[in-house]
């Protein structure tokens, strides 16, 4: 007798040990799914399967089609993730306040109480009508707070404008950080007297961004909408992962392949599968190695460790990287391009360079230096030779507003130099060369520039950097001569008329 009472007190022990013992998630007979929404650990459809009762999923089947709950409530979930973002997708009814010519025919106030979850900021808080006063209230931790906007949209649609909600036929605040209960309230300014044929009825909600866009049908036909999605965050317990990690027996990131984080804006901890691991972070030892190479990520040999990570090798006899990636043999490639076109462009310059040098010794460039540098007077008489930049910038690259002047023997510009003199360039029309026409052009090079006359124009300098030599002269801003021979009006400021 005295056996068995020692027995059964064993085995009650046993019972209430086995009861103690926190769910794990790893019981085959636990749901994984319900309907098109997968049921993961921590979450689960009976006790044994969830970490805690906040983690119910309810299958309701009475339909015939599974629907997941949340919790024991009729709120649907539309999904769920434990990988990444440990958020929780549902449905919630949309608050309504509508009206006739008599007065307010209806008016439903909405509510959520997500206990130990979190209303995401990734949510925002919509109100749609014409005469509208939206407001949302909601508890945040010891504290309750609130914020609301309003719509409004005059006496016609004119002004509404399809996407935006700016205040005019909608308008939308962003949710307050750490909410975990909110009701919808809505009120109306005049009824909607003067807006009844388009609009009778505003309507509030709590929508994950990015799951509804505006549009001036639904001031009038948004009443069909029973329900938004709206997303909830999650976590485990209401400690930190420094303290949570202390009770091993309780704490859910274990494993090789796991690691805790927190501070994302609420209580509690969150699991996660380290780079290179895949799995379920809150099962223990769930998260394991990824073998990429079975993924092909290499183009040659694959080195799969222990560690999460891998390695591409290139064949004996190469170098560099080697992935499909493009780690290596993108950076490889665009070096190569890189160095392609910095080859291409000194080429290029080098080729420009030679062909001045050809077209400078070809207009006797070397015998004008020598006549300048051999021939006696100042500097200022001395002819100058510019380089093609210098013309170019000074004409704006030969814009065709600085032309004053063409004719059969080329085209005239006006330009200005560096040190602000203002010239005419002379580019003449392609020429046969020969050496004693080189010697003869540079003989009056040098002679025209030494002239100082008061009826000459004088030659300030030359280009000889291309084909045909550019001559530079000084600018005469009364006209041409043919213009003083010709025009009375001018025949006064010819010196020496």
């Amino acid at each position: 007798m005295q056996l068995r009472i020692l027995l059964l007190a064993a085995a009650v022990v046993v019972a209430a040990m086995a009861s103690l013992k926190p769910a794990t998630g790893q019981d085959s007979s636990c749901e994984t799914s319900c309907g098109d929404v997968p049921i993961e650990f921590p979450f689960g459809s009976r006790e044994g399967c969830y970490h805690t009762p906040d983690f119910l999923v309810t299958c309701d089947r009475s339909s015939g089609q599974p629907v997941p709950l949340f919790r024991n409530s009729t709120i649907v979930i539309t999904n769920m993730s434990t990988t990444h973002e440990s958020e929780m997708e549902i449905k919630t009814f949309v608050a309504t306040d509508c009206y006739n010519s008599t007065g307010r025919t209806e008016r439903n106030i909405t509510f959520l109480r997500s206990s130990n979850f979190r209303i995401s900021t990734k949510n925002v808080f919509v109100a749609i009508g014409c005469d509208t006063r939206a407001r949302i209230g909601g508890r945040r931790g010891m504290e309750f707070d609130s914020t609301g906007c309003i719509s409004t949209c005059g006496s016609n649609m004119s002004s509404i404008t399809n996407g935006s909600c700016s205040g005019v036929g909608c308008c939308q605040v962003a949710i307050p950080e750490g909410m975990r209960f909110f009701n919808i309230t809505l009120s109306s300014y005049s009824n909607h007297k003067n807006i009844l044929e388009f609009n009778n009825c505003s309507y509030g909600f709590v929508v994950a961004q990015g799951k509804y866009t505006f549009s001036t049908n639904d001031l009038h036909d948004f009443g069909s909408v029973e329900k938004m999605p709206l997303l909830l965050d999650w976590a485990i317990g209401n400690e930190t992962c420094e303290i949570a990690r202390k009770d091993t027996h309780k704490f859910l990131c274990k494993g090789k392949g796991q690691y805790c984080v927190d501070g994302y804006g609420g209580p509690g901890y969150r699991c996660r599968c380290r780079p290179g691991y895949a799995g379920n972070p809150y099962r223990e030892n769930n998260c394991t190695n990824i073998n990429e190479c079975e993924l092909s990520v290499c183009q040659h040999d694959c080195i799969n460790d222990d560690d999460g990570g891998y390695e591409c090798r290139c064949p004996k006899g190469y170098s560099g990287g080697d992935k499909k990636d493009g780690t290596g043999t993108l950076a490889a490639a665009i070096f190569l391009l890189i160095f392609i076109a910095w080859l291409y462009l000194g080429l290029k310059k080098r080729k420009l360079i030679l062909l001045k040098e050809k077209f400078f010794r070809q207009n006797g460039g070397i015998m004008l230096q020598q006549r300048i540098s051999g021939e006696g007077g100042s500097h200022h008489d001395q002819a100058k030779v510019f380089t093609i930049e210098e013309l170019k910038r000074a004409t704006n690259n030969y814009d065709e507003t600085r032309i004053i002047g063409k004719g059969g023997y080329g085209t005239v510009y006006k330009g200005v130099l560096f040190d602000k003199r203002t010239v005419a360039i002379k580019k003449s029309k392609l020429v046969d060369q020969t050496q004693s026409q080189i010697e003869q052009f540079i003989n009056e090079v040098v002679i025209l520039s030494q002239i100082n006359h008061r009826n000459v124009v004088k030659l300030v300098g030359c280009c000889l950097e291309t084909e045909v030599p550019l001559l530079v002269y000084e600018f005469i801003s009364n006209g041409t001569l043919y213009d003083h021979i010709h025009n009375e009006s001018r025949r006064d400021t010819l010196p020496g008329s």
